[in-house]
């Protein structure tokens, strides 16, 4: 099998990382791409076999460009770096993009009640209904996706902060692209870490605001 890249935003996740880099299935090759941390996140990524970039500008499309310029293999992934995904469901989303989609992306499926906090599901389902009467048939603004690394740089997404997934799912619109959307499991981010987005209200409302920008 080829090798394959998967881009990790990291902001303060060093109570995750080893349990994410640890999970990540045979071939697949972490590139942790540090957005800030103040608690020694790049210093646990590297101490567990990550390659190590640092991206100075905050903002999470920010950071996954940088792991998207970092990255060398054909496919790439990208996943959150708080442990609430399996790095394990990321072989079917780049088994679909192997078959012929130019993206693949997760469909969250909370483990348990509590996981998914209603202002967040809400917000999610409000932008996922739009992106469906834009043609797009998905119903969550994906935190893992698998993605050929040369169309996802030709596709020339521009926003830098939270609202990176949304524009990325639209210009896949507008260009026609064939999209896969598969069940992955949800579960709760790893302790000590907290989540920038769905935390709390005011995350999620932030988050929003950046992804309504990209609409207009």
């Amino acid at each position: 099998m080829d090798p394959v890249d998967v881009v990790l935003p990291c902001l303060d996740e060093a109570a995750a990382l080893p349990g994410v880099l640890a999970a990540l299935p045979p071939g697949y090759r972490a590139i942790v791409v540090d957005n800030g941390s103040t608690d020694g996140s790049p210093e646990v990524a590297a101490a567990h076999g990550a390659r190590v970039v640092h991206e100075p500008r905050k903002g999470y499309g920010a950071a996954v460009h940088t792991g998207l310029e970092h990255a060398r293999t054909d496919v790439v992934c990208f996943l959150d770096a708080d442990g609430s995904l399996d790095p394990a469901e990321l072989v079917p989303l780049v088994t679909a993009v192997s078959g012929g989609a130019h993206l693949a992306v997760g469909r969250r499926v909370p483990v348990s009640r509590g996981v998914w906090p209603w202002h967040a599901r809400a917000g999610n389902h409000v932008l996922a209904a739009l992106l469906r009467r834009r043609g797009l048939p998905v119903s969550d603004i994906a935190p893992a996706r698998a993605v050929r690394r040369r169309d996802l740089l030709n596709l020339d997404v521009r926003d830098r902060a939270f609202g990176y997934p949304l524009e990325l799912l639209l210009r896949a619109a507008d260009a026609r692209w064939r999209v896969v959307e598969l069940d992955v499991a949800y579960g709760p981010r790893a302790l000590g870490t907290r989540s920038k987005v769905s935390g709390s209200v005011r995350g999620t409302v932030r988050a929003v605001r950046d992804m309504a920008r990209v609409l207009r």
